[in-house]
């Protein structure tokens, strides 16, 4: 039995709903600053768990729009500030369990929690600010911190050797098909939320995780030993 474990958080879609914030501040940029209508948030899927210049890009490939480099940077800066004006009106809660296995591991001394996303450091601790995550107690890794992004590894990597615990004593807790792939990538189990799946993208999508549930309200700490336990 390993001494300690580690179990790591992605954000969007994990901790709080901000998908349909994300959209919602997706579709006007592009509205505003393309002035491109008709955009829906089934459009962004290609680009859930890869960072915000594969989000805004998956959504110009389905409209046919060839965006420069100078473009995406543009419309992801844009977006960023519409998620956070988004934001500061309508709060974001906490998802069931959230709080309560993010509680129980920070208390627990077999445990270690963090927090890995690909998206910013000023956009993701708002949403953790919102849902009133102690993230101040915890591993935090943001896609600054990283060269690559999801689906590469090094994300959880990194965040697996900050806790100073082998990814193969760690679970990730994810929502999305390539932050999956990054955590198996990376030697970490996986646990697939389905929290903020789209239609199109419900269950089948994350049938690549090792467990999947529809709320964190479904496991303890006891599900993610057992899951590390059988190697």
């Amino acid at each position: 039995m390993a001494e300690l474990y580690g179990v790591i958080f992605d954000v969007d879609g994990v901790i709080a709903d901000t998908e349909a914030v994300n959209a919602q501040a997706s579709i006007k940029v592009f509205s505003d600053l393309f002035g491109v209508q008709g955009v829906q948030r089934k459009d962004f899927e290609q680009g859930l768990g890869r960072g915000a210049e594969a989000y805004i890009k998956a959504a110009a490939t389905v409209h046919g729009l060839k965006l420069t480099d100078e473009q995406v940077t543009l419309a992801t800066k844009l977006r960023q500030e519409y998620f956070l004006k988004i934001l500061e009106q309508q709060p974001l809660l906490a998802l069931p369990g959230v709080l309560e296995l993010v509680g129980a591991a920070l208390e627990h001394k077999a445990f270690r929690a963090a927090i890995a996303t690909s998206s910013t450091r000023e956009k993701s601790e708002a949403v953790l600010r919102s849902a009133k995550i102690p993230y101040d107690k915890m591993v935090y890794i943001t896609g600054s911190d990283v060269s690559n992004k999801k689906p590469h590894p090094e994300l959880f990597e990194k965040a697996a050797e900050r806790l100073a615990i082998p990814p193969s004593d760690c679970v990730v807790i994810e929502d999305a098909p390539n932050g999956i792939k990054a955590a198996h990538a990376a030697g970490c189990k996986c646990i697939g939320v389905t929290n903020s799946a789209i239609p199109s993208a419900v269950r089948v999508n994350l049938t690549s995780a090792d467990i999947v549930v529809d709320s964190l309200a479904e496991i303890d700490l006891s599900d993610l030993v057992k899951l590390i336990q059988r190697g």
